[in-house]
Parts: C-alpha cells; sequence; structure tokens
C-alpha cells in the first residue's frame, strides 16, 4: 500500500486543507507543528484540536515536528519534516503549491549538482536575505522564476532539495482558493489568513472551515498574549547570544528596540533589515520567549494522534523506529515540552500538553 507523507501546521485546518487531504492514496501520515509554527509565532489553537480535524477529515497518522523543526526557516523545516517522515515509511511526499511544476526534476537537478549550488549560495552577498538568495540560485541552476507570493510553491522547492537523496516521490497539488495572505471571506476555500482574521464570523467559519466548531470552542491565543512575557524575558537576559539563533547583532537591536515599543510588531518592524526578514525575527522572539538552546533534534517519534488504518501502519514498523505515544516522568523533547508550557501560559484555558496526554484515535465509519 502507498504510503502518502504531508508536512503541515494546519493554522487553523480548513477546506484547503480537507481537500488536499483527499487527493492522498494509501495511508496518509502528517507530520504537524505543535504548539509554535514556521513563521514564528504561536498557533491559534493547540496541537490537540488540530490532530483531531486532521484525523476527522482524511488524516490516518499525526507525528508531531518538535520545535526546533517547526520553527524554522523553508529549508530546515522541509528537511526536518522529510526525516522524520522518512523514518515513518512514506513513499511520496504530498504538499499544495500554487505553481505545479516537475519538481521531480528540480529534485534532481540538485541531487546532481548540489555542492555547485551551495557553493554559489555561499558566494552571494550578504545584503541579500537567505530567501532571496535560494531564489536566485533556483533561477541560475533550474531557470525557476519567483513572483514573490508564492510561499507555497517556495516551501515545494525546499522539498524537492530535501527529498534530493532519499529517493521520494514528490506531488505537488495546485492550491486552490484565495491566495496565501487573503483576507478575503469570498470563498469557499479561504486562507488560513482569513480565517484568523474572522474568527467572529460563524457563518465564514461554517462555509471554509470542516467541523468548524472544533475551531469555535477552542481555546486561541495570538502573539500579543505572550509580548509582556517576551519583554520580561528580554528585559532580564544578561546574554541573548546563548539563544538559540541570537547573534550580537540580533541581541543588541533586539534589546535596544525593546525600550521602545508597546507591540510584538512594532518590535519585528524596528529590528529587521533586508538582510533580517520579518519571518526570521519572528523566529527569534519565538526562540527568545521559550528560551530555546541548540539542541540534538530527539530520535524518538512523538505520535499524536491516529485511526485503524495508521495504528495498523504503526505496527508495520514499529521494529524500526522509536515512538513516544504518552509522555511521563522521562521527556521526550525538552526544548517542544518547554515550548508547550510557555503556550499554555496564554490562555488559562488551555488544558495540559503533554503530561499524561495520549495519542486522539477516532474510529472509522463502515
Amino acid at each position: 500500500m502507498t504510503v502518502t507523507g504531508i508536512i503541515a501546521e494546519f493554522n487553523p485546518f480548513h477546506n484547503g486543507h480537507r481537500h488536499l487531504l483527499e487527493q492522498s492514496q494509501g495511508v496518509t501520515v502528517v507530520a504537524m507543528s505543535g504548539n509554535f509554527v514556521q513563521r514564528g509565532e504561536p498557533a491559534l489553537i493547540d496541537k490537540w484540536t488540530r490532530v483531531q480535524m486532521a484525523l476527522e477529515n482524511g488524516a490516518d497518522l499525526v507525528v508531531e515536528l518538535p520545535f526546533l523543526v517547526a520553527v524554522q526557516s523553508a529549508d530546515y523545516f522541509a528537511q526536518g519534516g522529510v526525516d522524520l517522515l522518512a523514518k515513518l515509511g512514506v513513499d511520496q511526499l504530498m504538499f499544495g503549491t500554487e505553481e505545479v511544476i516537475d519538481y521531480q526534476r528540480l529534485s534532481q537537478v540538485y541531487a546532481q549538482k548540489s555542492q555547485e549550488m551551495e557553493a554559489y549560495l555561499a558566494s552571494l552577498p550578504d545584503k541579500l536575505s537567505y530567501p532571496q538568495k535560494t531564489q536566485k540560485m533556483w533561477e541560475v541552476f533550474a531557470g525557476v522564476n519567483f513572483t514573490g507570493k508564492t510561499p507555497n510553491h517556495i516551501l515545494g522547492l525546499a522539498y524537492a532539495k530535501a527529498v534530493a537523496k532519499r529517493g521520494l516521490a514528490l506531488r505537488p497539488i495546485q492550491r486552490l482558493g484565495a491566495g496565501y495572505h487573503s483576507e478575503s471571506k469570498s470563498e469557499q476555500i479561504a486562507s488560513a489568513t482569513a480565517i484568523r482574521k474572522h474568527l467572529d464570523d460563524r457563518d465564514f467559519l461554517a462555509q471554509t472551515v470542516p467541523d468548524s466548531q472544533f475551531l469555535e470552542q477552542a481555546s486561541k491565543v495570538v502573539w500579543a498574549d505572550y509580548f509582556p512575557l517576551l519583554r520580561y524575558q528580554i528585559l532580564t537576559n544578561p546574554d541573548l547570544t546563548k539563544i538559540f539563533q541570537v547573534n550580537e547583532e540580533l541581541a543588541s537591536r533586539i534589546s535596544s528596540a525593546i525600550k521602545e515599543v508597546t507591540s510584538l510588531d512594532e518590535l519585528v518592524e524596528l529590528v529587521a533589515t533586508k538582510r533580517y526578514t520579518k519571518a526570521r525575527i519572528r523566529r527569534v522572539l519565538t526562540y527568545i520567549l521559550v528560551q530555546a538552546q541548540e539542541s540534538p533534534l530527539p530520535q524518538a517519534i512523538h505520535v499524536l494522534g491516529f485511526n485503524q488504518k495508521g495504528q495498523d501502519h504503526l505496527k508495520t514498523i514499529k521494529n524500526q523506529v522509536q515512538l513516544v505515544s504518552r509522555i511521563g516522568k522521562e521527556p521526550w523533547d525538552s526544548q517542544s515540552q518547554k515550548a508547550d508550557a510557555v503556550y499554555q501560559l496564554g490562555n488559562s484555558a488551555i488544558k495540559e500538553q503533554n503530561w499524561g496526554r495520549v495519542p486522539v484515535r477516532i474510529e472509522e465509519e463502515n
């Protein structure tokens, strides 16, 4: 049976995600971000609620991306997700994209020319951001052009690099509906951005989110809920360079800017430069918020949920990979669990995210 892998955030889960899952073949295994997501922000609703929604709408098995994979730039996010899914025996990686092109060919180009391409990347001037450097690399070596408004496509290129030496098939699916950052309410497949902006419109949620009651009833958080804690962490930390990915320049800019701002958005605006993108600054601020340290990624895989088909698949690989289905006295991943503890501080109604939690299980309808 084909095993299809998907790397996702589901922030929040919506009709576009359901459409993607409906295109899957065989067993569908999802590697999902935990309670903080790739752009450097807390997930709107907690990981357990998002797992429930995914399983109700086509996922068979959901596992957790560790914090230091989930909150990373596209290349590291993609590589970490692919590495995890490969351990779980996936045959193909499926993903939504604005531009359905021959990503498999691009993966082959990278497999053949990776050293040349990475050397070219390293030769580009530091005044360019890493995303800009990556775009130039693909333009030169593969003739890929960018509009700057295709974040899923850019992530697709990161997947092409990540699977280059693993032999996994890439299966792009045309992204439907509104654009990635669109706030439009006129389409049945709305963007996650629009859904997060219009949470008070129940009719809109019912139209765009499967099982929308899960989203409506869940305890929600936004960055503003954590800004006082972030401010405290910055003002009381004598050496921010000990935090993951914080260099002296960023430490100085952040320490200076925090004295002048009253919100996360203002802080990002002051610290960001052409070299340091806003997304990177948000990730760095997330690392500071949770006091993240560089550490090895966990060898074990944390299982968040499954149905019968997913459980059957786990049985076929249980002797090949270390699985964690309940976090007790021994930690699964200290960074992820610390991040979860901080996440709970954003809303007192959020339930315990780690200790004693067991995978979500749903029974398939006959």
